[in-house]
């Protein structure tokens, strides 16, 4: 039975789809990779466990919908503009160049494969978003300048990709390359292309306003599905494909406010559908032809790698004047990526390429695909391996301001939130210091606000050295690329070993590597909002201020250790909030074997010495308001002080500082 055939090859995919996503979750590899794999394996050019099957094909097709439509929602022009102007040029020029040569070789090739060659170079000039931005994610690097920078051109290309759809549209609908034919064809879509998008910001919002006010997830979702498929089925009726409506959909509901709502309901379902998307793409590469031609398939997989590495190495390189981040980012997007079977699937169905045509670029692009994790992975350790094989860097002068003048200042590594303030508190404290920042943006604003600063890779020697390090105070590196952190420790230990460096870095876990390699102080992101929180939390319950300074040099001296040392009862602290409302007070517990147990108010002499006024003891959680002179001291007790700022801190360094002298 028909049925049971679907309902067999369907049972098979998900089963082979969930262990595949379990692996490849725990190697923390993109699940996409092994479900290319698990479809040319059980495809009917591997092992034949399943054949074709137009229910397969149909369910493919509605992964591919939710697919374009999640793209389109996570298109973001005001992303783009974040991103800086750099990015968006980057990425236009990577498009441009890329295509150029990719039409010219298969033009030099053969002759007579215009259309071929047009359609190369759009499958071709993509990369994987999915596979890159998931490595990136997982390396905690997408707030570097790199991941910033494959970020914003992996933006670029998935933006290009509507106009791309259009005109192999056009090209294949008319059936050649007349100017007539393809202008007609092209006419048509761009009029339905805005009927589509002019319909869709009219309706949408107030048809997703509408589920909203239902206030019933099961009825956003329904209206969410209907809004994907019903706008990939009235871009059918113009002639567009199913997908480019999706994508024209998701584009106009990410301006609306429910997007983030919308991507949250629609993963589910996209994650399932995507899956069998893959694995059918997966199984249309055909084994027998790759095995028999495999010098074929494999030079022209190392061709692509090769050819798109290194035309973004020029172009990043150009725009940032860095080798080292050119390098991260030419890997991150050599291969071709998952938009490239989008384009591939719409020129099948537009009949722009033959099915034997469609079959080999599925494969090169699959071969393209599989080594992109370990590229993205291990980028830092091939360039680490680079930068020993030809020495340590050279000695000449980087451009930027020269330190030649420059003696005891303080040298900060990255102009950020923290590099900025730091800059400002030194500034008004009258203490010199220069800033090297890569990125062009940072750099702009750090002359804006008239700091001296160098533009170059503080992971080069000789920026270093241009900045002054042998000579500096203090080194501070407030970067977000651990691996670029840990090599600038690294240099600047190696230039000037007895100059004290301070680290930010976001993970306690990477506390001891830095110190190994010369840190002197590291101070993690995580790690010190955890102690900002609970000193807050314990200020609102009136926790004396000097048991929470202790618990915060406890914490600090032992990195996470659980919290511990004297602990105060619920009815205590009930009643000490009571006593402190609304008044400018501050608390102070006496230890049990404090020196100044035994003694009395009137030999503490903190309202002659400060100011303050102990205006209450707790004690055993009653409270003796107004104690007289002469009241002692007991181990337990909780002086309550009443004063200005000034005179409550003078009292409190004079407990502490009896403690200390006795």
């Amino acid at each position: 039975m028909p049925n049971q055939d679907f309902l067999g090859d369907f049972l098979l995919i998900l089963a082979v789809a969930l262990p595949i996503a379990i692996l490849f979750t725990r190697l923390q590899l993109p699940s996409l990779v092994g479900f290319l794999i698990a479809g040319v394996l059980i495809g009917p050019h591997g092992f034949k466990l399943i054949g074709a099957s137009q229910s397969v094909e149909a369910l493919a097709e509605i992964g591919l919908i939710l697919l374009l439509f999640v793209v389109g929602l996570e298109l973001s022009f005001g992303q783009l503009s974040q991103l800086g102007t750099r990015v968006v040029v980057a990425g236009t020029a990577q498009l441009v160049v890329t295509g150029l040569a990719v039409a010219l070789v298969f033009l030099l090739s053969q002759e007579n494969l215009g259309l071929l060659a047009l359609l190369g170079a759009f499958v071709i000039v993509h990369s994987s978003t999915a596979i890159v931005l998931k490595v990136l994610s997982d390396r905690k690097e997408l707030d570097t300048l790199h991941g910033r920078i494959c970020l914003g051109i992996s933006l670029v290309q998935d933006l290009a990709l509507l106009p791309m759809m259009m005109l192999v549209r056009a090209l294949g609908s008319s059936g050649g390359w007349t100017g007539e034919a393809v202008l007609r064809v092209l006419g048509q879509s761009v009029i339905g292309l805005v009927i589509i998008v002019v319909a869709a910001r009219l309706l949408l919002p107030t048809v997703l306003r509408q589920g909203v006010a239902m206030r019933s997830r099961e009825v956003f979702t329904g209206t969410i599905v209907v809004v994907a498929l019903g706008t990939a089925w009235v871009a059918a009726q113009f002639g567009l494909s199913f997908a480019m409506g999706a994508l024209i959909a998701g584009l106009v509901i990410s301006e609306s406010e429910y997007s983030h709502a919308v991507v949250a309901d629609v993963l589910p379902f996209r994650d399932t559908l995507n899956s069998i998307f893959f694995i059918s793409i997966g199984m249309l590469v055909p084994v027998g032809a790759v095995l028999a031609e495999w010098p074929f398939f494999v030079a022209s997989a190392a061709l692509v790698l090769a050819g798109k590495a290194a035309i973004v190495f020029v172009i990043v390189w150009l725009l940032y004047r860095s080798d080292r981040v050119a390098f991260h980012v030419a890997l991150a997007l050599a291969s071709m990526g998952e938009l490239a079977f989008v384009l591939l699937r719409a020129a099948l169905e537009w009949q722009a390429l033959d099915l034997a045509t469609y079959e080999r670029f599925v494969a090169v692009a699959v071969l393209t695909m599989l080594p992109a994790p370990f590229l993205v992975a291990g980028s830092e350790r091939l360039w680490a391996w680079y930068e020993r094989s030809r020495g340590r860097g050279r000695t000449r002068r980087h451009q930027g301001e020269a330190a030649d003048a420059r003696a005891r200042h303080v040298v900060i590594v990255g102009f950020g939130l923290n590099g900025e303030n730091l800059a400002r508190v030194l500034r008004a404290t009258g203490i010199p210091f220069v800033v090297v920042e890569l990125d062009p943006r940072r750099t702009r604003a750090a002359r804006v606000e008239n700091a001296p600063v160098i533009y170059g890779d503080a992971t080069k020697s000789q920026v270093l050295r241009a900045a002054g390090v042998d000579r500096a105070q203090v080194v501070v590196i407030a970067i977000s690329d651990a691996a670029a952190t840990r090599r600038i420790v690294s240099h600047v230990r190696h230039l000037a070993p007895e100059v004290p460096i301070i680290v930010r870095t976001r993970y306690v876990a990477e506390i001891e590597e830095l110190r190994r390699l010369g840190a002197a102080e590291v101070i993690p992101e995580e790690f010190e909002t955890s102690v900002e929180i609970f000193a807050r939390v314990l200020r609102r319950l009136r926790v004396p201020r000097n048991i929470i300074n202790a618990q915060i040099d406890l914490i600090r001296s032992e990195g996470y250790s659980m919290l511990r040392g004297v602990e105060l009862p619920r009815q205590t602290l009930d009643q000490l909030d009571a006593i402190l409302a609304a008044t400018l007070t501050e608390s102070f517990l006496v230890a049990r074997d404090s020196p100044i147990c035994g003694m009395t108010l009137r030999d503490l002499r903190i309202r002659k010495e400060t100011g303050a006024t102990v205006i209450a003891i707790v004690r055993d959680g009653k409270p003796i308001t107004n104690p007289p002179p002469d009241e002692p001291i007991r181990g337990g007790d909780i002086l309550v002080l009443v004063g200005s700022h000034e005179q409550l801190d003078r009292a409190l360094q004079l407990l502490e500082g009896r403690v200390h002298q006795a």
